[in-house]
């Protein structure tokens, strides 16, 4: 049986948006992988507090992905409570795969901040790295970025490795950040096309983020009834 090649993409989903499926879809097609686990942080470390509570930010992830072959929402990080530190996401995936069957999937902008990142460099070999282009944030700059790192990297490969590598790849991804995206729901602009459709009805019958992020002219997302208030879900204070 051949191996699996097993993707993990993390977030604080704050919301998930169409950058983030750009992201995932490019690793997947690039390095074959069989499954994609789209795991949605707790406490970012570097980052504020999330604006959404923890159960929106997870159900936009699980809409988002929905009839992706292959893609998988996690809770992994949610259930582990406190801050969410990508060592500790690996060590939970190590229970089942191998480092050089999983491919942690992440952003040129991110990854070039991965010297800051707790258990750097001993992190990079408890799994491979996926890394993507984003918007002014091209791949072939990162080897210029992280000298120390260059030899590590390649270019995509279905090949087998025998110690984990760092993989990048070149690809359009949408350029959109979920920062822009609740300035945009704050002062009642439309993020159409920014999200996927299901996560833009879901902000909207919810209202996160300070507006219901829908134009009149928008289809209606609640039927006419009163949004619940921030920080609930199905009933879930």
């Amino acid at each position: 049986m051949t191996p699996p090649r097993v993707g993990i993409l993390g977030g604080t989903f704050d919301p998930v948006h169409c950058g983030h499926l750009d992201v995932g879809r490019a690793a997947q097609s690039a390095l074959g992988l069989t499954d994609l686990y789209v795991v949605t942080s707790n406490i970012p470390p570097h980052r504020p507090h999330p604006a959404a509570s923890s159960y929106h930010r997870f159900a936009m992830v699980s809409m988002a992905i929905a009839g992706r072959d292959g893609w998988r929402a996690s809770d992994v990080e949610l259930a582990a409570g406190g801050p969410s530190f990508t060592a500790g996401t690996l060590r939970h995936f190590h229970e089942r795969w191998a480092p050089t069957e999983l491919f942690f999937v992440i952003g040129a902008d991110a990854f070039a901040e991965i010297e800051t990142w707790k258990d750097y460099p001993a992190i990079l070999d408890r799994a491979n790295f996926a890394v993507v282009s984003r918007p002014r944030f091209s791949v072939a700059a990162i080897r210029a970025q992280l000298p120390a790192l260059a030899q590590r990297m390649t270019a995509p490969s279905l090949a087998r490795s025998p110690s984990p590598s760092i993989f990048l790849i070149d690809a359009v991804t949408a350029d959109v950040s979920s920062t822009a995206i609740r300035r945009r729901c704050a002062a009642s602009e439309s993020i159409a096309g920014l999200v996927p459709e299901s996560v833009q009805r879901h902000i909207a019958q919810h209202a996160l983020y300070g507006s219901a992020s829908f134009h009149s002219s928008d289809p209606s997302p609640g039927g006419g009834s009163r949004p619940l208030p921030a920080g609930r879900l199905h009933g879930q204070d």
